[in-house]
């Protein structure tokens, strides 16, 4: 790949994009951030580098709150006619966009469906990964090109439905820490010592990740709920009745749970049973 990235923020994103490309073959000719970092691979801080004017591709990867201004600095920056810009939010629509465009410069996003928490594991994560793209002709061929470099896949953002898209990623990519949390919390509470029962919840949360490798969600689900067990969820609910927090996530989510479960072909009666229980207080 003849592509020259730049990498305009070295955040969490911006380092483990960085270490992607490399371990890829891939040029990357500057990584640039706010402020020096000596304990992380060759980075720049301050003004924009020379190096800028190098890359055939910038990929701005700051926070939402900096887009703007990100994209500013770079408008204003020695970019090489033609490069093209990619920012890596997947909710922002950053009206610069459209400056970097009209100064001739095909812009687009680059948003990897990956959360890049530990830079180090970014190119094992990032293959075989969705990346969602979107912008004009150009900028979504380089997001692509780009993509299978590394080794994942695209697809395309459709136009108005970011916030939709954005929220599908957070609820795949956060809510699980949150629910694997609630677990050892609960674990706990049963007595269990925190190690183990940080041992016992990651077991669980890797074992149902494992079958979702094999089908999709609803062919994979166990449980009370899927089974239309009433008397377990009712145990459940009693066990959780001082514990107003956990009680709140248990009847929130096992609602979820419940089309699922008569998509499974559970029991109707046994499902409208669980489904009054999680509504109405556990006597």
């Amino acid at each position: 790949m003849s592509d020259r990235i730049f990498i305009l923020g070295a955040g969490r994103a911006g380092l483990g994009l960085a270490r992607a490309f490399r371990t890829s073959g891939c040029e990357v000719v500057g990584v640039h951030g706010r402020l020096a970092q000596s304990d992380t691979e060759a980075t720049t801080s301050g003004e924009l580098p020379d190096e800028l004017s190098h890359a055939s591709v910038v990929l701005v990867a700051v926070r939402d709150a900096q887009l703007e201004s990100a994209l500013g600095q770079l408008a204003e920056g020695a970019l090489r006619q033609g490069a093209v810009v990619l920012q890596v939010s997947g909710s922002a629509e950053p009206s610069m966009l459209q400056v970097m465009r009209d100064n001739g410069h095909p812009s687009g996003t680059f948003h990897p469906l990956v959360p890049l928490a530990l830079p180090d594991l970014a190119p094992q994560l990032l293959r075989g990964a969705c990346i969602g793209i979107d912008g004009d002709s150009e900028a979504r061929a380089t997001a692509e090109r780009l993509a299978h470099a590394i080794g994942a896949s695209t697809l395309v953002i459709p136009t108005g439905a970011k916030g939709l898209y954005h929220a599908a990623a957070v609820i795949a990519s956060n809510f699980p820490t949150a629910l694997l949390s609630l677990a050892e919390r609960t674990f706990v509470s049963a007595g269990i010592d925190a190690p183990t029962a940080h041992m016992a919840a990651r077991s669980l949360f890797l074992a149902s990740a494992a079958n979702l490798l094999h089908e999709h969600g609803v062919a994979v689900l166990t449980g009370p709920i899927a089974r239309g067990d009433v008397a377990t969820v009712r145990l459940h609910l009693e066990s959780l009745a001082d514990q107003p927090e956990l009680l709140a996530a248990y009847r929130t989510l096992s609602r979820t749970l419940l089309p699922f479960a008569r998509e499974q072909g559970a029991n109707r009666v046994d499902v409208e049973s669980i489904s009054r229980l999680l509504v109405d207080p556990v006597i």
